[in-house]
Order: structure tokens, then sequence, then C-alpha cells
């Protein structure tokens, strides 16, 4: 059983496949997110990247918004409303006439980081912030952390978004990463907090014991869990 995991987000668009034990089975293949990210250029983008790929069995997407059952609700990250609405497990589908799962993309990337065990909290530091939130394995999803509001003014997201580390550098950058730490760990309480996305390798510790980093591959193999985990319901 192979699995194409494809991660759309807002700067990049990546595909990689796995075998049913989650481990990768190429290089991963980056492309750099169409501007405007519509639908129709995405796709497009995305059909010339699976043309690449060796056969395969199904389909994992994360995509950077709302996704419920297979279906964009919100796009954000993307800045437009053309996806609002869009069926995009079914579009993946008559693209590739195989067997497709989309959901939220910090959903689909805790899959493939959490131990599976109390509570777990999954950051991604990329092009915005994207939050999951885990209970003994199960997820609570389209979390959405990132858009709530932080500070009087600003949200979690405004704060530690990629514009932001380039606007105000990376000491200031990572104190506020530290604020989000510290914020999610006295609302949520969190056993474990993942902290993964294109950015976290710019972080810096020393980190307290339950917070860990995880790189994109590793992320990307929750395409496997995902089909599982809906399986058992």
């Amino acid at each position: 059983m192979r699995t194409l995991v494809i991660d759309i987000g807002g700067t990049g668009i990546k595909l990689l496949p796995v075998d049913r034990k989650a481990n990768p089975l190429a290089e991963r293949h980056r492309e750099l997110t169409p501007q405007p990210a519509w639908p129709e250029p995405v796709l497009a983008l995305i059909e010339k990247m699976v043309a690449k790929q060796e056969p395969f069995d199904r389909v994992s997407v994360g995509f950077p918004g709302v996704v419920t059952k297979g279906v964009v609700r919100t796009a954000p990250v993307l800045g437009n409303e053309q996806w609002r609405d869009f069926d995009l497990a079914s579009a993946i589908h008559d693209m590739t006439d195989k067997p497709v799962r989309a959901i939220n993309d910090a959903d689909l990337q805790g899959y493939g980081v959490i131990e599976g065990t109390d509570v777990e909290m999954v950051l991604t530091l990329g092009t915005g912030l994207g939050t999951a939130l885990y209970l003994d394995g199960h997820i609570v999803p389209n979390l959405e952390l990132g858009h709530h509001p932080l500070t009087k003014k600003r949200t979690y997201q405004e704060l530690v978004a990629d514009a932001e580390l380039d606007r105000v550098g990376k000491k200031k950058w990572r104190k506020r990463v530290d604020l989000v730490i510290e914020t999610i760990d006295r609302i949520f309480n969190p056993d474990m907090i993942h902290i993964g996305g294109g950015n976290a390798k710019k972080l810096k510790g020393p980190f307290p014991d339950h917070v860990r980093l995880f790189d994109n591959v590793e992320g990307m193999s929750g395409g496997v869990r995902l089909w599982e985990a809906e399986s058992q319901g």
C-alpha cells in the first residue's frame, strides 16, 4: 500500500510517497505555490507533480485552512475566497483516480509525530501558524488557534508568521514563539508540544522537556495514520 502525501502550503507545495509504515519511498518533491494561489493553478501544478511520481494506491492531502469531509471552508494563508466550499478531495480524486482524504495541514502533520497518549499539541511555523490538538491520539479537527487573539491587537499568527520573522528578525521572533508556547501551556496544559514547519529550524534551544522539533518529512508521514485513524472512527 503506497500513499502519496500532498502538503499544500502558502509558500510551497510538497509531495512525498510513503509505504504502509510511513517510510519515504523517494525524495520529497517541492515546488513554489503559484501566485495567485487559486484552485485552478494550484491543481494544475499538483497534476504536473503527480505525473512524475511512481504508482501509488491512495492520496492524503493537507491544506492550510479549515477542511470538513474533504471540502475547504477557509483558506486564510492563500489569501483568497476562491477556495471556499471547494471540494478538494473530489478534485484530487478526479485527477488521480485514487481514494483521497483531505484535512487541515497541521492536523495531517500531527498524525505523523504524535505519540498517541495524553494531551498533545502540534504547531507548524511557516507562512502562517498551524495548530492541532490531540487527546490519546484522537484529533480535535480544525483547531485554527493561530487566528485567535494573543495580545490586545494581534493574533498568534500575526505575531509569528513568516512575514513577521522577516520584519523583526530571529531574536525577537523567537521570543514571540516562546510567548506562544507559554500561553498554550497555560490554556491546554499539554503533555507534549511538537513544533514543525519550515521555520522551526530557525528556533534556538534549549527547549522545555515537553517541547520537541520535527522536520517536514516526519510530519508528512502522517498521511498514513490519517487513513488508520479515520478507519477507526
